[in-house]
């Protein structure tokens, strides 16, 4: 399911298929669609070659085959690693980038005989929070023997992140970028904002403002891959959707994953953090909480243009 569907295919918008989704990316100034999608593809690639667990060629399965041994690595993984670290240590291992054992074992993503060993590593038939037994100083990487990384809850988030600001920044123009469920936009936005249709039963509507980010996580589609690493096992079902608006989509990202492992927990945390989110239980009740719009309908007067999220 696209990340942004609402918005066709036009002078100012490009979409392509990346890491099992579809891209949306979206300029105020058309002329710069070109060099933008360029961009955006280029930088998609790389962070693909880094840290994608699912191939074999990866930097990051290069760390793996160390067999506990540190590895210097590139700045980009270690930027996608210290990432993926912080929001482990902000949600007290809610969000856990050493749950890819435990992704390997359910088998979300291909037959385990096919994927590469690791330094002659198994995985473990329970596996434990592990992300404060890998270290990371400076560019010089730690994983120990049987934890395998896998970034995917943080990785997309900061991706789009970081594409935006550099379509912003290398191209001058306004930029919307969605990933996955990861929305991130940078430079002017266009007038009245960007106005994001928020998946869900009922489905919502917020508007963006220059520079900010949206991010939902659900029990739908491939957010069956939220996993509560206490357990290696999916995430309770309490929430169909969980949305969260924030500065950064990876800020955004990591509270709507621990949201969705926290379960009951998730309403008072979110609230006690005065974040902006949007939670739709199981049996359909919508709960707002710091700020976020208790209906869907326009916040501005002029119709700013409209994007549809898609959950992970």
């Amino acid at each position: 399911m696209p990340v942004v569907e609402a918005l066709p295919v036009g002078p100012d918008t490009t979409r392509w298929a990346v890491w099992g989704t579809t891209a949306h990316l979206v300029v105020t100034d058309p002329a710069q669609l070109p060099t933008a999608g360029r961009l955006a593809r280029r930088y998609l690639a790389e962070v693909d070659e880094a840290c994608s667990r699912l191939r074999g060629d990866s930097e990051i399965h290069r760390v793996q085959r160390a067999a506990g041994r540190t590895v210097r690595v590139s700045g980009l993984l270690a930027e996608f690693v210290a990432v993926a670290l912080h929001a482990a240590e902000v949600t007290d291992g809610d969000v856990d980038p050493t749950v890819g054992a435990a992704m390997v074992r359910l088998d979300h993503h291909r037959d385990l005989s096919r994927l590469p060993t690791c330094g002659g590593w198994r995985v473990p038939e329970r596996p434990t929070p592990g992300w404060r037994r890998v270290h990371l100083d400076g560019r010089a990487l730690t994983v120990p023997v049987g934890v395998l990384l896998d970034l995917g809850a943080t990785a997309k988030a900061h991706a789009v992140d970081r594409c935006a600001r550099a379509v912003a920044t290398e191209c001058g123009t306004g930029v919307l970028i969605g990933l996955g469920g990861d929305i991130a936009t940078a430079g002017p936005a266009p007038e009245g904002g960007w106005r994001v249709r928020v998946p869900g039963d009922p489905a919502g509507t917020v508007t963006l403002p220059a520079g900010a980010a949206l991010a939902t996580s659900g029990t739908t589609g491939r957010s069956h891959r939220i996993l509560d690493p206490r357990t290696g096992r999916p995430a309770p079902e309490t929430w169909r959707t969980v949305s969260v608006t924030g500065d950064t989509s990876v800020q955004a990202s990591t509270l709507t994953t621990a949201a969705m492992v926290r379960g009951v927990d998730a309403h008072p945390w979110l609230a006690g953090l005065g974040a902006p989110a949007r939670l739709v239980s199981v049996d359909g009740q919508v709960i707002t909480l710091g700020g976020w719009p208790a209906v869907a309908q326009p916040v501005h007067r002029n119709p700013p243009r409209t994007a549809q999220a898609a959950p992970r």
